[in-house]
């Protein structure tokens, strides 16, 4: 491998954050073919259900026959099952390409080095490895879905300079400023799910959607133990998805469910039952119960935390995190701090 080598996979990684938001439960993937040199064909993986990015890459090239002498580079193992979409691993071999060059092995069991196995069986050389850990982390949600069995697990509040989520009647509005507010929606829009406690949903009545940004909305997830939460909550309106854990019932109606919570433990029970719908990622909201839970369970993976400068001098009082800070950065009069969890949990 060489500085070529990682410039090309460096355009890959680029192409494959493009899927962002997009293509879940599948990861994100970015393809780029080279010929002497030249890029002569890339792609990414737009759309879960869609071609994937080798696909799209290969697509991209106008003359085909360039394809013997060409270097692919992938970001992630190509599959090498029939999914919604045929193995991308007999597509390469298909073409006969010179060379192929991979990110991160795929830690699926369904893919799992076969993808890498039946490249090299058809004499094909194969590297991989190159900027792994990019890729891995690019694709975090996918492997932590994967190798933990949950959902990525996101923590988000906002704290005033005095350490309070909300005051003592719950009431939260505004603590961060609108420019922070505005960056949520778009965390929304790239995560699978959104959740909040009973409280939250009754004092805030949010409606847990993507405003201000483009993208979809996330399934909201609400816990309501004993079904309190009056119906005409913006939670309860049909617009999007909204799954409703409870101690009471299992129904459905339109983008509205209840599921009763079969055992005491309800972060599991969440976890597991959103693991088996395929969602891959989740913002928990609040409120400070909520979010004191999973911190206590170390089930988190990230934290994102704004510290706005008012204060209530009185009120509910903030987490408190460990964990190691990986970035900080200063949006307009707020502070963003955001946390990595060095051992979370697992089911």
């Amino acid at each position: 491998m060489n500085n070529q080598d990682i410039l090309f996979m460096q355009r890959a990684l680029e192409l494959a954050e493009l899927g962002r938001g997009h293509v879940s439960p599948n990861p994100m993937v970015g393809c780029v073919i080279v010929y002497e040199g030249q890029i002569i064909g890339e792609g990414y993986h737009k759309k879960y259900g869609e071609a994937h990015a080798e696909v799209n890459a290969i697509n991209a090239v106008s003359d085909k026959n360039l394809l013997t002498q060409a270097t692919v580079y992938v970001t992630l193992e190509p599959c090498s099952h029939h999914g919604r979409t045929p193995p991308c691993a007999d597509l390469l071999v298909a073409n006969q390409v010179k060379r192929v060059v991979i990110g991160a092995v795929d830690t699926n069991p369904l893919v799992g080095g076969k993808g890498i196995k039946k490249i090299e069986e058809a004499g094909i050389e194969v590297t991989h490895g190159l900027l792994s850990e990019e890729s891995r982390s690019l694709n975090k949600r996918f492997f932590s879905f994967i190798e933990n069995k949950r959902p990525y697990i996101i923590l988000k509040w906002a704290q005033t300079a005095d350490g309070f989520v909300a005051r003592e009647n719950f009431d939260s509005k505004w603590i961060s400023g609108e420019t922070s507010r505005n960056l949520v929606h778009q965390w929304r829009a790239k995560e699978d799910a959104i959740m909040v406690g009973t409280r939250t949903a009754q004092y805030d009545n949010p409606q847990l959607n993507v405003r201000n940004w483009e993208g979809e909305d996330p399934v909201r997830v609400v816990i309501d133990k004993n079904l309190f939460l009056p119906r005409d909550l913006k939670l309860f309106d049909g617009q999007q998805k909204t799954l409703v854990y409870n101690d009471k019932k299992t129904d459905s109606s339109k983008n509205l469910e209840f599921i009763n919570v079969e055992n005491d433990d309800y972060l599991k029970f969440i976890l597991q039952d959103l693991y088996n719908r395929k969602v891959q990622s989740i913002i928990i909201e609040g409120g400070s119960t909520l979010l004191f839970s999973f911190i206590e369970a170390g089930l988190w993976d990230e934290a994102r935390v704004f510290s706005a400068q008012v204060e209530f001098g009185k009120g509910i009082s903030a987490p408190s995190i460990k964990g190691e800070k990986i970035e900080s950065m200063s949006i307009e009069a707020d502070t963003l701090d955001i946390y990595r969890n060095l051992e979370p949990s697992i089911l």
